[in-house]
């Protein structure tokens, strides 16, 4: 008879596995339904394939090793499993060090911090300013318009865009910085950098980075919380894949001494 963590094993997994066909079909479907694929288009497809194809890759394996009472195929589906275990605790604990640093500084009258690039890990500023990322994250700016939202009404001042809700990358990227045309304590070279063309704007500006630094930080402080829930998930079915390998163990020995 098969227990228990062997039907949990298999329901699982075959969701797990129909979860993977889809991610594997959408990735194909941004790769071939598009005459070009875009940078911003390859951020999504080819995460979505790799997580596509090691779901798949492992559903499978726990498939065959639950319902077939195939060992050596549970034992392979433990160690992957064991492995992402271990990959989720050393990815949770990096994203909480790497984000630490980053805090936007209220200003008085406005609806919106203003971010500094000193501010942040050197590591993150190494990661995401380089030249090819960078380009790539400005194509993305561009594509999908992130500065459309925020066009000047004919009637609204410079004053009541400053009293604006905006976030970290609409106040640095779409709108004149806002020490331009004011006496500062030192030149702005960010007032030099912004452009009217809307395929510019303040993309380039230290400020438009500092926003993109201060998003990503608080994605990553939101995808460690999330990543510690799939943490405990996943060792949850690692225990309970670790009850099917025991009790496939022991059917087999119970059976092999009825078969004396």
């Amino acid at each position: 008879m098969i227990r228990i963590s062997n039907i949990l094993i298999a329901f699982i997994n075959t969701l797990t596995l129909v979860t993977s066909l889809a991610a594997i079909g959408a990735s194909f479907w941004f790769l071939s339904g598009l005459p070009s694929v875009s940078p911003c288009q390859k951020f999504i497809q080819q995460p979505l394939l790799i997580l596509g194809s090691s779901l798949f890759l492992l559903s499978f394996l726990a498939l065959i090793g639950s319902c077939c009472r195939v060992q050596f195929f549970l034992w392979i589906y433990l160690f992957f499993l064991f492995v992402l275990i271990v990959g989720l605790m050393c990815f949770t604990v990096f994203a909480i060090v790497v984000t630490n640093k980053g805090v936007g500084e209220v200003v008085s009258g406005r609806g919106y911090k203003e971010h500094r690039l000193g501010n942040y890990s050197n590591w993150l500023q190494n990661y995401v300013l380089d030249d090819q990322h960078w380009d790539e994250i400005k194509s993305c700016f561009v594509e999908f318009k992130v500065c459309k939202k925020i066009e000047d009404d004919p009637d609204e001042t410079r004053d009541d865009l400053i009293k604006r809700k905006l976030s970290p990358i609409q106040s640095g990227c779409c709108k004149p910085p806002t020490n331009c045309g004011k006496n500062a304590a030192g030149p702005d070279t960010d007032c030099e950098t912004w452009s009217t063309n809307e395929d510019k704007l303040c993309y380039d500006c230290e400020s438009c980075k500092a926003g993109v630094l201060e998003n990503m930080r608080t994605e990553w402080r939101s995808l460690a919380i999330i990543n510690g829930c799939i943490l405990f998930l996943v060792i949850l079915i690692y225990s309970i894949g670790c009850c099917a390998l025991r009790s496939n163990r022991s059917s087999r020995y119970h059976g092999y001494k009825g078969y004396r």
